[in-house]
């Protein structure tokens, strides 16, 4: 079965000014989530989660897309990507990360933004009102440090104990006076190597 959703959000942040100065382009942060029940709900310890991911996860993937999109103006606008999950207080934390850690959800964001990067991410168990943290990177940069943010929000009456909140995020634009430069610059200064950066 289709995940089972009770209700949908979208949280959208506009940051004009930061550290008391006006950002010449404000950072736009978008958060599509949706609370959908549990699919292993009541059924005990589930040893093969796979069928209810098959089920779930693409139709989840595909309207959370569809919404950032919405908000954002297209998938070109998108600059920094990342997803979440809470799972509520009677589920399991493999259960938030089955419907987020797989290509059957993650691929229609990736697919529709045209990103290269790894989907940032955060799964974790909480109640009602619980922190959603949604970790952003740039979505073909990894190593681009003004895209390092983080989506902050909540919903009062999700997750209940058998749910799920799902979400994904995304950004136009860094923040507003990143000054930290990139992790490239801190390679050179080290004399390591871009793919073995602890040199080890």
């Amino acid at each position: 079965m289709p995940a089972e959703i009770r209700k949908t959000l979208l949280h959208v942040e506009n940051t004009l000014i930061e550290g008391g100065k006006a950002a010449q382009t404000p950072l736009k942060m978008i958060a599509a989530m949706a609370v959908i029940r549990n699919p292993w709900a009541g059924q005990g310890f589930v040893d093969d989660l796979a069928p209810a991911i098959r089920d779930c996860a693409p139709g989840l993937g595909a309207l959370l897309t569809e919404m950032v999109l919405d908000a954002a103006g297209g998938g070109d606008k998108v600059e920094g990507y990342g997803k979440a999950a809470i799972v509520g207080l009677n589920g399991e934390v493999e259960h938030a990360s089955a419907l987020i850690h797989t290509l059957h959800f993650g691929n229609h964001y990736r697919n529709a933004v045209g990103a290269k990067s790894y989907l940032s991410f955060c799964n974790t168990r909480g109640p009602a009102n619980a922190p959603l943290m949604i970790p952003l990177m740039d979505k073909n940069d990894g190593g681009r440090r003004s895209h390092y943010l983080t989506i902050q929000a909540s919903v009062a009456d999700a997750p209940a104990a058998d749910e799920i909140l799902i979400a994904l995020g995304a950004s136009i634009g860094g923040r507003p006076h990143h000054r930290i430069g990139d992790r490239y610059q801190d390679l050179k200064e080290l004399g390591h190597d871009a793919d073995n950066p602890a040199a080890v």
